[in-house]
């Protein structure tokens, strides 16, 4: 079970990033996932940071999903598993992330919180889906499919009161109004123990939880079976690594 709120203990923000959308792959789809981080502090809007964009906003970006999160934690682990990917790992956003931190992993971080975000207010709203994107970024053919193995996903805020952000500021938390469910939990659900019903149950009613998630634990308990992963993991014919 994740620890109590860590209320008053600030974590530094290591680094802020954005990006324009540029080509990507083989296909050269248009993708914003190839971050650089600011110098400087940018607003934080509804629908994410200001110049941020994103090639495929079906899937990407938007209100729910309108920061992005990763645990630079997990860079040293990701190059001692796989020193081939060193280069791309050389430095902050080779994960699509907004925001760079050490200290928060989805261990850590329930659905739900409430962060202060330089002066915004942010919620935590679904841990990062990964998608075939990460296979490109990374020239490997299962990057994404590793990411979604390892747990090691990142995760999503909304915004709940615009404001600014930049590298030096801190995140504060200021709630935990929903500790029983870590991210780490729930993507042990989604991605392992996939056909636990009580759990699913719990999560279909998580208010927190975006919307399309908790659709997804319905359908998996109206059904009794898992959603076929394969279209979102896999690189398109022709544009894999």
């Amino acid at each position: 079970m994740n620890q109590e709120p860590s209320l008053g203990m600030p974590t530094s923000i290591r680094a802020v990033l954005i990006a324009k959308t540029s080509p990507l792959g083989r296909h050269g789809v248009a993708s914003g996932i190839f971050k650089r981080p600011l110098d400087h502090a940018v607003d934080v809007t509804r629908i994410g940071l200001a110049g941020d964009e994103q090639g495929d906003k079906r899937h990407h970006g938007g209100p729910e999903k309108a920061v992005h999160h990763y645990a630079f934690d997990h860079y040293a682990t990701w190059k001692a598993e796989a020193p081939e990917l060193a280069e791309v790992l050389g430095k902050e956003g080779a994960f699509g992330e907004n925001i760079s931190t050490e200290g928060l992993t989805e261990a850590g971080v329930c659905i739900g919180d409430i962060y202060r975000l330089g002066t915004a207010l942010v919620e935590v709203s679904q841990a990062r889906q990964p998608c075939w994107r990460l296979n490109e970024r990374f020239g490997n053919a299962v990057m994404a499919r590793r990411v979604q193995d390892t747990g090691r996903t990142g995760w999503y805020y909304r915004v709940l009161e615009e404001g600014r952000v930049g590298p030096g500021d801190t995140l504060d938390l200021l709630d935990r109004p929903v500790m029983d469910w870590p991210l780490d939990r729930i993507l042990h659900l989604l991605y392992r123990d996939t056909l636990n019903t009580d759990d699913l149950a719990q999560l279909a009613e998580l208010s927190p939880l975006t919307e399309s998630w908790r659709l997804l634990a319905r359908h998996r308990l109206e059904h009794c079976a898992v959603e076929n992963w394969s279209r979102r993991l896999n690189s398109p014919e022709g544009a894999a690594p």
